[in-house]
């Protein structure tokens, strides 16, 4: 049993007994893919009773770390009374995505890219999820957390981290997640007046369910399966840059993507000839984390033949089709786990990163619950809430997804 250190004592046993055969040291993963409320029972367990006598022990801890700062600062303490920081892995499936892995190599070994990674060339930043199924018998638990708990506060936070960080003195995992620690606490805390939540009902034809016909959801729940957020870093690289972010279920496909749009050119000398849709001319850099794995960059080019035409064209880096099938089998999971076992946190969360993940988003959370905000409602297999538009528009822009 989970909270009995018996047990935890007993499966020592059992491994010590096993490696006892060996000739070499020992060590030992520990995975806690378990509700929250038994992390702490286990990670004593673990502690107490299960720990390697002749190498190391490292405990991978799955999401959520917590619900709100205060409840995360509880759980990170109670870990580290029986762990060191070091031992503790919270680990984040997304940052092992092949494309969020490639943001370092792209930004940081590409002249191309750096001199142009600043307020002075760049618009506005785009961190889009979506899924095209709704809770489907898990709206239990979705419900006890939400959409921003659930993606926003960590699987996209995460990326914006990594996208907007200023180079790390090296590759070494702690000068990596001290430039991302930077970045979350240079934001501000997201406000109501940047934010949008929406929840899904039935379809157009009322073939597909809403949320709450979801027999696992709690009748009247107010819970947001969607929401647009407006972020703000406050340094000298970033500001003035609006950060749009938005995530949702039962949206009309299941994607995931990061869009960097450009300024437009000034003074261009093109413009009678691009129109007076500006959006539509905009240079943009759309990198898909999934799925089809791909990066392109959007460009204004001549149509070839008589005349002066001018398109918008991209080129393109499809994964699949530079690298193989094969080289893209590796699951994320596949590679964290590798990481644990070769000591390299390059892709985990350090407690202090998390503090700051949920400072950010906490006040919003505890002003939803305490107002009791009443979610937009979208069809399901839309767009999602009319509202993230009013959103985009705010600042200027529009979401790009909705223009492909």
């Amino acid at each position: 049993q989970y909270d009995r250190v018996q047990s935890f004592t007993q499966l020592g046993a059992e491994l010590d007994a096993q490696e006892a055969m060996l000739s070499s040291t020992a060590n030992r993963i520990f995975y806690l893919s378990v509700p929250p409320n038994i992390f702490t029972n286990c990670a004593q367990g673990v502690s107490n009773g299960a720990s390697s006598k002749t190498g190391w022990s490292r405990v991978i801890v799955e999401k959520p770390f917590g619900r709100d700062t205060e409840s995360s600062r509880k759980l990170s303490n109670e870990l580290m009374e029986c762990l060191t920081e070091d031992q503790i892995y919270r680990i984040d499936h997304y940052l092992a995505k092949e494309l969020v892995d490639n943001l370092t190599v792209l930004r940081f070994s590409n002249l191309i890219f750096e001199p142009l990674w600043n307020r002075n060339h760049i618009r506005n930043v785009q961190i889009i999820f979506s899924e095209d199924f709704g809770t489907e018998g898990r709206g239990g638990y979705f419900d006890n957390y939400g959409i921003i708990r659930d993606i926003m506060q960590n699987h996209l936070l995460q990326v914006l981290a990594i996208l907007c960080m200023e180079p790390p003195v090296s590759l070494d995992a702690e000068h990596i997640r001290d430039e991302k620690v930077k970045v979350l606490q240079s934001m501000k805390p997201i406000t109501m007046d940047d934010t949008v939540i929406g929840q899904y009902k039935k379809d157009r034809t009322g073939k597909l369910p809403s949320y709450l016909d979801d027999d696992t959801v709690p009748k009247g729940s107010l819970c947001p399966t969607f929401a647009a957020v407006a972020l703000h870093i406050k340094n000298a690289r970033w500001d003035g840059v609006p950060f749009l972010m938005k995530a949702g279920k039962a949206l009309e496909k299941r994607e995931a993507q990061i869009r960097v749009q450009f300024r437009h050119v000034p003074g261009n000398l093109y413009q009678s000839k691009l129109g007076t849709d500006l959006e539509g001319v905009t240079n943009e850099l759309v990198i898909r984390i999934q799925p089809d794995e791909a990066m392109y960059l959007r460009l204004n080019n001549k149509v070839p033949g008589l005349g002066m035409r001018i398109d918008r064209t991209k080129l393109d880096l499809s994964y699949h089709q530079e690298y193989g099938e094969e080289s893209m089998s590796a699951g994320a999971y596949e590679r964290l786990i590798l990481d644990v076992m070769q000591g390299d946190k390059r892709m985990f969360i350090r407690s202090d990163e998390l503090d700051a993940a949920w400072e950010l988003f906490t006040p919003l959370l505890h002003h939803l619950d305490e107002a009791k905000a009443q979610p937009e409602l979208y069809p399901y297999g839309s767009r999602g809430p009319i509202g993230a538009h009013y959103l985009a528009s705010k600042y200027g822009v529009r979401w790009g997804d909705a223009q492909e």
